[in-house]
């Protein structure tokens, strides 16, 4: 089983001549909007997340990182996580190709990318300002934070050398975990996640839910708690909003259509849920993406 079951969150600018993404997010408001954005997702890209204010906590299988205001974490490639917020926040995330960081093909330098890239025990990584080369890291975030508001004919340019200065201040200090962690929680997880992708149209039950990986409700129960800190229906409910988010933006659906297609038998309970999660109703969730 591969990060493909779960939501593959896109680089909008994948196919242009530079696909570097900036996500400008304050509260619960992406800009630009993100497919995968407040759900469990993964990018093929490299991600930086730097923190303008307030507090931040980004989750995967494994743990839960808390960052706050002057803070940053790498998020390596493939990693399923969420980053959501603690408080009133505002935050950047930088996603990026790792061949960005390569050079050109053959570059000797390959190897120096795949030292963490490739290392399946450094999934994530907080960056704070207790070291020098902390200070140094964030202090080039902060930059790249600062650089979006003042784009000139040189902004590839300055992105990119700013992006090699970060990644050689990681190679030269970072701390490479060794110990292999218990997968065996994050194998069924993994098998609970693809079964809400797959079957989030449906009525999924606890029941239902349990027996995709073959084990007790108390086992997805806790598996849930262990891995994300939240229930298997809040996740569906996540997921769900999230994927009808989705739709509102980039289809002509109906509003009921929509919620027909994304598990809700009651068009009223999905308006209360979406405006709940969304601060607003889906028609004028749709009517601001316009």
């Amino acid at each position: 089983m591969n990060n493909n079951d779960y939501i593959n969150s896109v680089n909008l600018y994948q196919n242009t001549n530079f696909p570097y993404l900036v996500l400008n997010v304050i509260n619960e408001q992406s800009f630009p909007k993100n497919q995968g954005f407040q759900v469990m997702h993964w990018h093929e890209d490299l991600q930086f997340i730097y923190v303008l204010e307030g507090t931040v906590k980004i989750k995967t299988l494994d743990e839960i990182v808390q960052i706050s205001q002057g803070e940053g974490v790498f998020i390596n490639t493939n990693i399923v996580h969420l980053v959501e917020k603690i408080e009133s926040c505002h935050y950047n995330s930088f996603i990026f190709p790792r061949y960005f960081l390569d050079f050109y093909f053959g570059s000797p330098v390959k190897m120096l990318v795949d030292k963490i890239v490739n290392n399946k025990n450094l999934s994530i990584y907080k960056l704070s300002p207790i070291t020098d080369w902390g200070k140094s890291v964030l202090k080039i975030l902060q930059k790249l934070s600062e650089l979006e508001q003042n784009k000139t004919e040189l902004y590839p340019y300055e992105v990119l050398g700013l992006l090699t200065s970060l990644w050689l201040e990681m190679i030269k200090n970072i701390s490479i975990p060794v110990p292999e962690k218990d997968n065996i929680s994050n194998d069924r997880m993994r098998i609970f996640l693809q079964y809400i992708s797959e079957h989030y149209s449906e009525n999924i039950s606890l029941d239902d839910l349990s027996a995709s990986a073959n084990v007790s409700k108390s086992e997805c129960l806790r598996c849930f708690k262990s891995c994300l800190n939240i229930t298997p229906y809040k996740y569906l409910m996540e997921f769900r909003l999230s994927k009808a988010a989705d739709m509102l933006i980039n289809t002509s659906k109906s509003i009921g259509k929509i919620a027909e297609l994304t598990g809700f038998n009651q068009l009223s309970y999905f308006g209360k849920c979406f405006r709940e999660k969304m601060k607003c109703s889906p028609k004028e969730y749709r009517n601001k993406s316009k």
